[in-house]
């Protein structure tokens, strides 16, 4: 793929197309152990205790890179190591999500909470198996292209598992409505059947203890111990800002005076169609800078939109200036992820690219569930306007370290050689 191509022929491939169904199907159980799980215990007048505990369904998704090792080591007998993975998880996941019809909260929440774990878990495992499948297929040119279409897919996915499920729901009982969701896999099913192999440069592990150890003495050797560090700590620190906003948004509007049904017209429908524009034209973008200037220009709008969220907080409740900071602070934020996505495909090692990139994902999720943990004490603290300046701020040293590994001027990132993708690459890392 040449990088003077036009902005819209970097989609037009089959395994863009691929991409958009596998991330749908990786965005679709989700909610369903969250939200609509949540809304239909509420109304099967579960304790509110208990609807809080639920939140642990989720831990999987946490800690799906302890056993990202056996997707990387263990290849099915159909479709290869990448896609048979997809398909085994993919029907699994019909499966269980079928079974959640034949479950009762109000008479049994311990067979409901042992149902929606097992879909957390092979939830988990397909985005396992669904990342590293996306990270071996794509060329480096088509990284930012195919991270774009795969979050489009995953966007859509959590719209009709959100809107849609309830808005079913108000039309038919819960269990016909999980029914329903669980024959959506098939589109991920037929998709992973029928999508393009990944060339396979190398072998896979030759055991699971090369498969759990070697995927960390690589990425250290291949990128250098103090280099390599300084990209965890900006894998930890890049969306910070992002996520303290995002953590504390829907307090702030419910306090600045807006209804729910305002916040989910505008957040949900407006928000959503903001991020998908951002991380499409994020991935058109990019596949004409490279990586390593996105990640700059994305990270410095990504920063710089949390300021919207500073004027509304001057502005009061005001539905214009709500809708302006939405939409701003979503694009933003896809423009960010879409580099963000790219740049994680390109750390990793395509022989243990399961194991690697589950790794650098769940530093991500640091800043997302643990950093941000204080933001509610600091906006009390500090008052809104100042809450949303230290945002800001907090987005700025992950940008201070981008010159260390991904400077402005140098050969940008998808232009250069990944490990395990290339013909001088032995499989041990060294180029």
């Amino acid at each position: 793929m040449k990088p003077t191509q036009s902005l819209l022929q970097v989609f037009q491939s089959r395994k863009m197309a691929a991409l958009l169904f596998i991330g749908f199907s990786s965005g679709l159980p989700l909610f369903l152990t969250s939200k609509t799980l949540q809304a239909w215990m509420t109304l099967e007048k579960v304790d509110l205790g208990a609807i809080g505990l639920f939140s642990l369904v989720g831990l999987p998704y946490s800690l799906k890179f302890i056993w990202s090792p056996f997707l990387d080591r263990f290849v099915p007998p159909f479709l290869g190591r990448r896609r048979g993975w997809l398909v085994v998880t993919q029907v699994a996941l019909l499966l269980a999500i079928a079974a959640m019809s034949i479950q009762n909260p109000a008479q049994s929440l311990q067979l409901l909470a042992v149902n929606a774990l097992l879909i957390a878990f092979l939830s988990a495992s397909q985005d396992i198996a669904a990342d590293a499948y996306r990270t071996d297929v794509l060329e480096p040119l088509e990284m930012g292209a195919g991270a774009a279409v795969f979050v489009l897919g995953y966007r859509i996915a959590l719209l009709v598992t959100a809107w849609l499920a309830f808005r079913l729901a108000d039309q038919m009982p819960w269990p016909v409505v999980y029914l329903l969701m669980s024959a959506l896999m098939i589109v991920g099913i037929v998709s992973a059947i029928f999508a393009p192999e990944p060339e396979t440069r190398d072998r896979p592990p030759e055991s699971l203890a090369d498969a759990v150890i070697k995927p960390f003495i690589e990425f250290f050797q291949r990128h250098g111990q103090i280099r390599a560090f300084f990209m965890l700590l900006f894998i930890v620190l890049y969306k910070f800002g992002d996520a303290l906003v995002n953590n504390m948004s829907t307090p702030f509007l419910i306090q600045t005076g807006f209804t729910q049904s305002e916040l989910g017209d505008i957040q949900g429908g407006m928000g959503l169609i903001a991020t998908i524009v951002g991380t499409l034209c994020g991935g058109s973008l990019l596949s004409k800078i490279g990586i390593n200037r996105s990640l700059w220009v994305f990270g410095a709008l990504q920063a710089v939109s949390n300021l919207a969220y500073l004027v509304l907080a001057q502005a009061g409740k005001s539905y214009q200036v709500l809708v302006i900071t939405i939409n701003i602070e979503n694009f933003c934020a896809g423009l960010g992820t879409t580099a963000f996505i790219a740049f994680l495909m390109s750390l990793c090692n395509q022989r243990f690219s399961a194991t690697q990139y589950a790794l650098l994902s769940s530093l991500m999720a640091v800043s997302r569930d643990i950093l941000v943990a204080p933001a509610g004490a600091i906006a009390q603290g500090t008052g809104w306007p100042m809450f949303f300046l230290i945002s800001v701020l907090a987005a700025l040293p992950g940008l201070l370290l981008l010159p260390v590994f991904a400077p402005w001027n140098s050969r940008p990132v998808t232009d250069m050689p990944r490990s395990g993708l290339d013909d001088d690459d032995d499989g041990s890392g060294r180029l």
